[in-house]
C-alpha cells in the first residue's frame, strides 16, 4: 500500500501575519496620539505672551498702590478712626478671600495652582477705593475705582482669573468697606434736615464744630 506523504499546513497565512502587524501598529499609534503623556495631560504649561506679563505686572503694582494710598491719606488726615475702620475691612477682606480660596480649589486659567476663586486682587483695589470714596468722598475714589476694574479686567487678560473669580473678589472688597466704613464727615456730626415751606422744600446741610 502505498503511503500518502502529508505536506503541513501553515496555522497562519502570510497575508494573515502581516494584517495583524498591521493592525497592531496602528492601535499602538491611535492610543499614543489619543493618551497623551501623564505628565502633560496632568500638568499643563501655559506660556502667557509679552503683553499679559505686563498687564500681570502693572495689576500687582496697583493691587499694593491702592492700598498704600489709601492708608497714606488716612495718615495725613490724622483720621485714626479711619485707621481702625479700614483695618478691619482689610482684615475681613483677607479673612473671606483666603477662606474661599482654600476651600474652593478651583484652578487657575494658567494651571499655576488652584486658587483662583476669588481674585485676591480685586478684593484688595475694590475694598481700598470703596474705603476711600466711603470715607471721604466719592470723587476721590474715581480714580481709584478706574485703577479697581483695570485690576480685574488685567487678571482675566492675563489668564490668572475667571471673570467669575475677579466678580466675587469685587463683591468682597466693596462688601466690607460698605459694611465696616462710615462717612469722615460724621466727625463733624454732618446732617441732612429736611425743610419745607408754602412755596418750596429741600433739605439742609449742617455741621457742628
Amino acid at each position: 500500500m502505498k503511503a500518502h506523504k502529508l505536506t503541513p499546513r501553515p496555522i497562519i497565512s502570510i497575508n494573515d501575519y502581516i494584517s495583524a502587524r498591521l493592525a497592531m501598529l496602528l492601535f499602538i499609534l491611535i492610543i499614543s496620539v489619543a493618551s497623551p503623556s501623564r505628565s502633560l495631560a496632568e500638568n499643563p504649561v501655559f506660556i502667557p505672551s509679552p503683553t499679559q506679563k505686563g498687564v500681570r505686572t502693572s495689576t500687582d503694582v496697583i493691587a499694593v498702590t491702592l492700598p498704600a494710598t489709601a492708608l497714606a491719606v488716612t495718615l495725613i488726615e490724622r483720621d485714626w478712626e479711619g485707621l481702625k475702620e479700614g483695618a478691619l475691612s482689610a482684615a475681613v477682606t483677607a479673612g473671606v478671600t483666603l477662606g474661599l480660596k482654600y476651600l474652593v480649589k478651583e484652578q487657575r486659567p494658567d494651571f499655576s495652582n488652584r486658587h483662583s476663586f476669588p481674585s485676591g486682587h480685586s478684593a484688595v483695589t475694590f475694598a481700598s477705593a470703596t474705603y476711600i470714596g466711603r470715607r471721604y468722598g466719592w470723587k476721590w475714589s474715581i480714580p481709584a475705582y478706574a485703577l479697581s476694574a483695570y485690576t480685574a479686567w488685567g487678571r482675566v487678560y492675563g489668564k490668572k482669573h475667571y471673570w467669575w473669580d475677579v466678580a466675587a473678589g469685587a463683591a468682597i472688597g466693596a462688601a466690607s468697606s460698605m459694611l465696616f466704613t462710615h462717612p469722615y464727615m460724621k466727625k463733624h456730626e454732618a446732617a441732612l434736615v429736611p425743610m419745607a415751606t408754602d412755596t418750596s422744600a429741600g433739605v439742609l446741610l449742617s455741621f457742628s464744630f
